[in-house]
This record gives structure tokens, sequence and C-alpha cells, in this order.
């Protein structure tokens, strides 16, 4: 994955899995940091990781071709708010809240982790809604 600064563009590679005229469906793979060590065979640590991502719109590529993915750096700004800033921040306000009210800390600390359930439940009927914010094209 590069960051092009000048426009704030993450670019990343890709293989085409399918087109079908209004979708592309694409996978990338993410290595992890270690995947180039001489010990990676061995080792249950490395790894590799695909997504598939789908790109809306007419492009004219083929399966298996490679392509570039480009997605605004604010879209990524966005997904960390959403899966990591604000549950943390909400979780934080209902532990002090809960402790100021002096509730035993055990069920001031069960409290603020179960505002977690409700959140994520939130997030997953409102995905087609954040998914629409989330796009992707294509540079062949």
């Amino acid at each position: 994955m590069t960051n092009t600064d000048s426009s704030n563009i993450i670019n990343h590679e890709g293989i085409v899995l399918s087109n079908d005229g209004n979708t592309v469906i694409i996978s990338i793979s993410s290595a992890s940091a270690c995947s180039g060590c001489n010990a990676e065979g061995s080792c249950n640590l490395s790894g590799q990781d695909e997504k598939i991502i789908e790109v809306h719109g007419k492009y004219n590529v083929k399966s298996g071709e490679q392509v570039t993915i480009l997605m605004k750096q604010s879209m990524g700004y966005l997904a960390l708010f959403l899966g990591y800033l604000f549950p943390l921040i909400a979780v934080v306000i209902v532990l002090l809240a809960m402790i100021s009210m002096k509730v035993p800390e055990l069920f001031a600390g069960s409290l603020s982790l179960a505002i977690l359930l409700p959140y994520y439940i939130v997030l997953f009927f409102l995905k087609k809604r954040i998914n629409k914010k989330f796009t992707f094209t294509l540079k062949v």
C-alpha cells in the first residue's frame, strides 16, 4: 500500500477476479511484515491476508489482470474512527460516568464493555449506508 502525499490518495495493487460490467471484484493481498523472513516456512506468526474489494463502475478489465485500487485517505480515517476511536471513547465515558456515580468497579467495567454490543449491532444494521461512503476507483 502506498500513499501519494500530493493528492491524499491511497493506492493498493490487486488482481481482478471478475467483472460483470457494473462491478469489478478485486483480490488484494496484505502480506505481514515478516513474510520475507528466512524462517517464514517454520514460523506460525507469518501470514498473508487476502481481501476482496468490490469496485462499482464500468471498467474495461478482465479476470487475472493486475490493477491499482485508489481510495481517498479521508475514508481511511473514517474507518479508523468508526472501528476503533469511537468505541474507545464510548467505553471510557461510560466507565468514568459509572465510577463517578460510585457504582462498584466490576459492574462499571462490565457495563462499559457491554456498551460495545449495541454499538456494533447498530453498525451492522447501517452497513449498507456506511458502505456507500467508502468508494473505490480503479487505475488500470
